[in-house]
């Protein structure tokens, strides 16, 4: 069975994100382990202690129980706000995932774009790194 890790944070309940989860479902059985970085966004309007997790924690339970409903085998869970620790942490935890799936802003307004995520992830671990852009999405 093939494992995916997701790294989302504001396009996490996306609707290509999903698509992606579902054409994967279709090409075998798998699984997934989603991370959401606590990092700040668009929905803090000022920097609060707490405030970046809190978000990141909405987001995580909305897309679990999203890919749930798809019939996805998935688990979760808040990470660094940086997306490499983030993930570095998952792969310190669990080294058996198959691919990573990085979703992203759209290239000019996501910083995970400017900081080459998806490149620094593959040349970190090794493994294929799947890119999905997506539209930012509101939590609540």
């Amino acid at each position: 069975m093939a494992r995916y890790l997701i790294v989302a944070n504001q396009t996490l309940c996306g609707d290509l994100l999903a698509e992606r989860v579902q054409k994967l479902m279709a090409d075998g059985p798998c699984s997934f382990h989603v991370v959401v970085p606590a990092t700040y966004t668009k929905d803090h309007a000022v920097h609060i202690d707490g405030a970046a997790h809190a978000v990141a924690e909405k987001r995580l339970e909305a897309a679990l129980e999203r890919f749930r409903a798809l019939g996805a085998d998935v688990s979760g869970e808040v990470g660094d706000a940086s997306p490499m620790l983030a993930v570095r942490d998952c792969f310190v935890a669990s080294n058996t995932y198959d691919a990573v799936i990085v979703s992203t802003l759209p290239p000019g307004i996501s910083r995970w774009l400017h900081q080459d995520l998806p490149h620094r992830l593959e040349r970190s671990y090794g493994l294929p790194v799947l890119q999905v852009t997506g539209e930012y999405e509101r939590v609540g």
